[in-house]
């Protein structure tokens, strides 16, 4: 280099650095990249998408050939930066030039490039991947030696340098990027969407009808009772049985019944009416909320009775109590639009009916009562107590204090919830 001059040393030391700082800002980019976002736009035809995916598709290759470059351009840097050192400085010049090399890679060829990458990924990878894929073409046979040595090393250590495809997102990691995608879905969407991930970990009780709220007919009961209790039903599909309820006969849609009592002739027996009766649909208990809501869809079912191990049954879910828990309440005309089991006292607190459903009762007041045992406020009480308590016992759960008001000799009846 005793023929080049000084001024000519400078220039080159500049480019070299300009090119570090150019692989080391890639490598962090092409690392950075939104590998989602990557591959959604490189579905859409995105070019310059599709060629840092492929690139990405082997990373062992793409980064033996960055940090070849990185290491060529360094060590070249490095060499002309010894001799511009004993150059200017003499004796020196080697340590002033081995510091002032240090401290101005640092900067400007790793910290500054590295961190704008970081910054702005898709910025810098997209146009620099135009100059990776000649380089890759160019330099491929030292880094096919260099990966062969170095993925050799690797499989000695069990090591796979191939791109998995396991970067799938797990359930509770999908919720928190939801979570945190505030300013790109709407709110509502975003909770609805949370729901749905949700429903693996509620099952059908948590959303049923319990046994002892079922709306339910006796069929051995004259047909004038069943008729005024058929006309005065609350709901569209009514369950009738024999005696008692685990004994059921099956459904009856309301609809079918106003077709019945349309005709000319009218619903004149029992016997006419009990021939519109639809078959049961038996759900088991333990049932995931989305393992039913796709039971449903393929039975082309609406309404289903939940029965335990022993075949008696629980509740009733239907397809609308598994929507709620997607899309929040809502009501038809038949039913109150506001809940009647909670209402706010002058001194801040809440009475409260012990049969509500706890998960309702959370999401209507924005409480946080342990859903993971008891289903009912009345069931939590007893566990919590373990035993029938006395009206006006108290008592504790979490940051909530609780008074029983009516009990009787089952059951809580009534509390009063004072959250802290």
């Amino acid at each position: 280099m005793d023929d080049i001059s000084t001024a000519g040393l400078l220039i080159t030391l500049g480019l070299l650095i300009l090119l570090s700082a150019f692989f080391s800002g890639t490598e962090t980019a092409m690392m950075s990249l939104n590998r989602y976002r990557l591959r959604h736009l490189s579905q859409q035809g995105h070019r310059a998408a599709k060629r840092a995916n492929t690139l990405l598709e082997r990373p062992d290759r793409l980064i033996g050939l960055i940090l070849i470059g990185n290491n060529l351009v360094n060590i070249l840097a490095s060499s002309i930066a010894t001799v511009l050192g004993l150059r200017l400085f003499g004796q020196w010049g080697l340590a002033i030039a081995t510091g002032s090399l240090t401290l101005v890679i640092l900067i400007f060829a790793e910290v500054t490039p590295k961190t704008l990458a970081a910054l702005y990924p898709e910025k810098l990878a997209y146009p620099n991947s135009l100059v990776l894929r000649p380089l890759m073409t160019l330099f491929y046979p030292l880094v096919w030696l260099v990966n062969l040595i170095s993925n050799g090393l690797l499989r000695l250590l069990g090591v796979s340098t191939r791109s998995s495809g396991d970067d799938d997102l797990s359930a509770d990691e999908l919720r928190s990027v939801l979570n945190e995608a505030s300013a790109m879905i709407p709110r509502r969407h975003r909770e609805m969407l949370v729901s749905i991930l949700d429903l693996e970990k509620v099952t059908v009780e948590d959303v049923m009808v319990p046994r002892n709220e079922l709306y339910a007919i006796d069929i051995n009961d004259d047909f004038k009772t069943m008729m005024k209790q058929l006309t005065h039903s609350p709901h569209s599909k009514v369950l009738l049985y024999r005696d008692n309820i685990d004994d059921v006969v099956g459904f009856l849609h309301l609809s079918d019944l106003l077709r019945l009592m349309a005709r000319e002739q009218g619903v004149t027996d029992k016997a006419t009416l009990l021939r519109e009766v639809r078959e049961i649909y038996y759900v088991p208990e333990g049932t995931p909320l989305n393992v039913q809501l796709l039971k449903f869809q393929r039975a082309k079912e609406r309404l289903g009775l939940v029965v335990d191990e022993y075949g008696d049954i629980q509740g009733l879910v239907s397809l609308e109590d598994i929507l709620e828990e997607i899309v929040g309440d809502f009501t038809t005309g038949l039913q109150p639009a506001t809940s009647e089991e909670i209402s706010k006292q002058d001194d801040g607190s809440y009475q409260v009916d012990a049969s509500i459903n706890i998960r309702d009762m959370n999401r209507e007041m924005n409480w946080h009562f342990p859903t993971d045992g008891p289903k009912t406020l009345n069931g939590l009480v007893l566990e919590a107590l373990e035993e029938i308590p006395k009206e006006h016992t108290s008592l504790s759960i979490g940051p909530y204090q609780i008074e029983v008001l009516e009990a009787n000799e089952s059951m809580v009846t009534t509390v009063r919830i004072e959250p802290k």
